[in-house]
């Protein structure tokens, strides 16, 4: 029978026509059935190049990356509205407000609100004028001093100046009474159902009324 030359020729001490050492006559080169290029040991449908013994899907020589750590207090549902110092989150209103007071009553903001009548009346009404330009610095009226109350800003948390008290009882009472009663009603049910309590003066202003029984906000 003829043999084909091998065309590299034979290797050294092997005749012509002879498969290399350790290899039978028709003895393919890998395992039956097994795919081309893939190594002897190497399991069925494990990717090529992977080790065995490797997980699937997992890069070879690759080291897993772990995940970065959660930050400290980090949780579901957890009280993002964290106070400043010296103060505390109201949940019923939804602000910071200072330690020692807290978002005046819609009685106690009546009540100053029918106060001013007979202040007014007694002081003559050119004393009222005077006596609240003096405490306008101070974020109050007469009504509001006489019931340990003041007017505060929560977008700076500080206790409303001269021109925000300005700004609320000249502009603002202006605008609760442009329409006459409709303005009033407005302004009264804004307040009283608001969680801030905020008549249309104050919202103009962006101010609360807090009361302040300590006088921690005069310090």
């Amino acid at each position: 029978m003829s043999q084909f030359p091998d065309p590299y020729g034979p290797g050294p001490g092997q005749e012509a026509g002879q498969p290399p050492a350790g290899r039978g006559y028709g003895q393919p080169d890998q395992g039956y059935g097994q795919p081309y290029g893939q190594r002897p040991g190497q399991g069925y449908g494990q990717p090529y190049g992977q080790q065995p013994g490797e997980a699937y899907g997992q890069p070879s020589g690759a080291a897993y990356t772990p995940a970065p750590p959660v930050p400290a207090g980090y949780g579901y549902g957890q009280n993002t509205n964290v106070a400043p110092q010296g103060m505390y989150f109201d949940q019923v209103s939804g602000l910071n407000l200072p330690d020692g007071t807290q978002l005046a009553s819609v009685g106690r903001r009546i009540g100053a609100y029918f106060l001013a009548i007979p202040l007014a009346i007694v002081t003559l009404g050119i004393g009222y004028v005077v006596w609240g330009l003096i405490v306008w610095g101070n974020g109050q009226t007469p009504a509001l001093q006489v019931l340990g109350m003041r007017v505060w800003r929560p977008e700076t948390n500080k206790v409303a100046g001269f021109w925000f008290m300005a700004l609320r009882e000249i502009v603002g009472r202006i605008v609760d009474g442009i329409l006459s009663l409709i303005t009033l009603i407005t302004s009264f049910v804004l307040f009283v159902a608001g969680q801030k309590h905020q008549a249309l003066h104050d919202t103009i202003a962006g101010t609360v009324v807090l009361y302040d029984p300590d006088k921690v906000l005069a310090r």
